[in-house]
C-alpha cells in the first residue's frame, strides 16, 4: 500500500517534496577542517590572525577572540558555520562573524552554489543527535570530514531555503534575546546579593546592627542523606547528587535513580525549602549549596550531600541561608576550608562549623530573602520562556526541514 501524498516522493532520507532533492553534506556546502597552528606561534596580544581551536572560544551564538596565531593555517569566512568536531563538545555550533584562523577541533561549512549556509546551519543542527552517533572514543569522540561530508538531508530549491532559514533565524533571534536578557537577570541579582547580604545596602526600615555567627551556632541538626546503589535506569526513586546542586539552585537536567533493590529511607527525602550542602567534589565546586524548591514531586538526597537544620532564633528564612552561602564572602571561606586534590577535595563538619556568618535581624532576613526570591522567580519565568520557544524551534523545525510543511 503506497501512503506517499501527492506531491511527495520516496527517497533515502525519507518521504520529501516532489521538488526537493535528497543531498549530502558535501553535494551541498564545502566542508574545511581545521589545522592546528604551530604552538610557538599562539599569543594573546593580537599578532596575525585571531585563531578559534574549539568550544573554548564559543558563545551561544558567534566566537570570541581569545588568543592569536603569527602561523595561520586553514581559515573560516564571514558567515561560515563553525561546527566543533573534537572531545566533549562535538556537535556544538557558531556562526563565524568574520575570518579566523580553525584548529584541529574545528570544522568549517559554507553553502555552494544553489544551497544556503544558514538553511544548511538548521540542517546539521537537526541532525546533531547523528552526527554524535558517528562519534568515535568515549572520552575524545571526534567527527573526521567525510563523515561529516556524508551527512543525509533534502534540500529544497533556493527560494524555499531562504525562506525556512529566515523563519528559524526569527525565533532563534528570540531566543537570544531571552538569553541575554536573563544573563543581565541574573548580573542584577548578584548586584543586589552583594548590597544586601553583606549590609552594605538598607532597606527601608530596618536598622539595628549585625551578628556575626558560626555556622554552629545557628544549626539544629545536621544530616548526611543515604548510601544507595543509583544507575540512570529510571525508577520510582530520584536520586539528587553532587553533579545536580549547583549556586543557588538545584539541576535536575540529569537524574540518576536509586535501584529498585533498595528501597530509600524516608529520613532521606527532600522536603520543600531544604538547604542541600556538597561536601565532596573537585577542588573548584566543593562547598556548592542549593535549596530543594520541589524540582521534582518526590526525590531523595545522597551521601555527598549535607541538609542543614536552622535554629529559627537566629535564622527566619532558608531561602536567605541558600543566598548567603552563595556570596563572595562565604565562597572564599568554603575555599579556604577544602582540603585534598584539584580532582577530589572534601569539607569537613569540623571545619564548616567554624564558617562565619553575618546575620540581620529576623524580620531583615524574610524581607531580603522575599526580594531575592521575586528576582529568582522573574529568571525562572524568562527562562521557561526561552524554554517554551526552543521546543516551538525544534517543531518548526522538523517540520519545515522535512517539507511536512511549505512556505513558499
Amino acid at each position: 500500500m503506497n501512503n506517499i501524498p501527492e506531491g511527495y516522493k520516496q527517497t533515502e532520507v525519507g518521504v520529501i517534496p516532489m521538488d526537493w532533492e535528497a543531498k549530502t553534506l558535501g553535494d551541498a556546502a564545502e566542508v574545511v577542517m581545521g589545522q592546528s597552528p604551530v604552538g610557538a606561534s599562539y599569543n594573546h596580544s593580537g599578532t596575525g590572525a585571531p585563531l578559534i581551536n574549539g568550544p573554548t572560544e564559543f558563545t551561544e551564538k558567534y566566537p570570541i577572540k581569545i588568543q592569536w596565531t603569527s602561523q595561520p593555517t586553514k581559515f573560516c569566512k564571514k558567515c561560515d558555520m563553525l561546527l566543533c568536531v573534537r572531545g566533549s563538545s562535538t556537535g556544538r555550533i557558531n556562526i563565524s562573524d568574520g575570518e579566523y584562523c580553525i584548529g584541529r577541533g574545528i570544522a568549517a561549512i559554507r553553502a555552494k552554489s544553489g544551497a544556503d549556509t544558514s538553511f544548511i546551519t538548521f540542517q546539521v543542527e537537526s541532525a546533531v543527535k547523528s552526527i554524535l552517533a558517528l562519534t568515535t572514543g568515549s572520552t575524545f569522540p571526534n567527527i573526521d570530514g567525510k563523515s561529516i561530508r556524508a551527512i543525509q538531508f533534502p534540500l529544497p530549491p533556493l527560494p524555499e531555503q531562504q525562506a525556512i532559514a529566515s523563519a528559524l533565524t526569527d525565533v532563534d533571534a528570540l531566543i537570544t534575546a531571552l538569553g541575554q536578557l536573563i544573563t543581565k537577570k541574573r548580573y542584577i541579582k548578584q548586584g543586589a546579593m552583594q548590597q544586601l547580604l553583606t549590609g552594605k545596602k538598607r532597606l527601608p526600615g530596618f536598622g539595628g546592627e549585625w551578628e556575626v555567627k558560626k555556622l554552629g551556632e545557628i544549626l539544629l541538626k545536621t544530616q548526611l542523606g543515604g548510601n544507595y546503589p543509583n544507575s540512570e535506569k529510571e525508577t520510582n526513586y530520584p536520586l539528587m547528587k553532587m553533579g545536580n546542586i549547583n549556586r543557588g539552585l538545584v539541576d535536575i537536567s540529569k537524574i540518576e535513580y536509586i535501584t529498585d533493590k533498595s528501597s530509600p529511607s524516608e529520613k532521606d527525602k527532600l522536603q520543600y525549602g531544604d538547604v542541600l550542602f556538597n561536601t565532596r567534589n573537585t577542588l573548584e565546586l566543593v562547598g556548592k549549596v542549593a535549596i530543594w524548591r520541589n524540582e521534582l514531586p518526590l526525590a531523595y538526597f545522597n551521601s555527598n550531600l549535607l541538609r542543614f537544620e536552622f535554629n529559627p532564633s537566629h535564622v527566619s528564612s532558608k531561602f536567605f541561608m541558600n543566598n548567603i552561602f552563595n556570596t563572595k564572602q562565604i565562597l572564599s571561606q568554603l575555599k579556604g576550608f577544602a582540603t585534598g586534590t584539584t580532582s577530589v577535595a572534601a569539607i569537613y563538619s569540623r571545619d564548616l562549623i567554624k564558617l562565619q556568618i553575618p546575620l540581620p535581624p529576623l524580620p531583615e532576613q524574610t524581607a531580603i530573602a522575599t526580594i531575592l526570591s521575586d528576582m529568582d522567580a522573574e529568571i525562572e519565568a524568562l527562562e521557561q520562556k526561552q524554554t517554551k520557544y526552543k521546543a516551538i524551534k525544534q517543531g518548526m523545525m522538523q517540520e519545515l526541514l522535512t517539507g511536512k510543511t511549505r512556505l513558499v
